[in-house]
């Protein structure tokens, strides 16, 4: 079975355990109260983190360097806040992963580690074919002489 397909069934019946789980203990009001709260701190987590990583990025821009981490953490940081927006514990406990900066920047360098990352311009590599250009590899140099007298029309 693909992963995505397990994800989407086993979460759910996880979310749905937990829910009923906590609901017998706590009381079902209780239960939705403290999705509710997840959700609210989570979403003032992520508004903080945000603006956080926003700053960094720009000012690495400032200085000349790319921003590849704040990227990658605002990739993070979007996950983890559709992730706080899912109701049940379950998904809130990943949410809150990807928003604590620790352990945001820890999925980040994992994610690194399993990316391979190409620097340099964009484009075809030197010495190949861009057909869409019309420009070949092999250049042949010479010159030319245009003469007009060749052509009867043009007397």
């Amino acid at each position: 079975m693909p992963i995505l397909l397990i994800l989407f069934i086993f979460i759910p019946l996880g979310e749905i355990f937990l829910l009923i789980e906590i609901g017998q203990v706590i009381g079902a009001l209780a239960t939705i109260a403290l999705c509710l709260l997840t959700a609210g701190l989570g979403a003032a987590l992520l508004r903080q983190q945000g603006l956080q990583t926003l700053a960094r990025a720009r000012q690495n821009l400032d200085r000349g360097m790319a921003p590849a981490m704040e990227l990658l953490e605002g990739v993070a940081l979007l996950v983890g806040g559709a992730l706080l927006l899912t109701p049940g514990f379950v998904t809130d406990s990943l949410g809150l992963i990807c928003l604590v900066p620790p352990t945001r920047h820890a999925l980040v360098r994992l994610a690194l580690a399993r990316l391979e990352v190409q620097y340099g311009p964009a484009g075809p590599p030197p010495g190949a074919h861009n057909s869409s250009r019309g420009h070949t590899p092999d250049v042949i140099e010479g010159e030319f002489e245009r003469r007009d007298d060749d052509h009867p029309d043009q007397r």
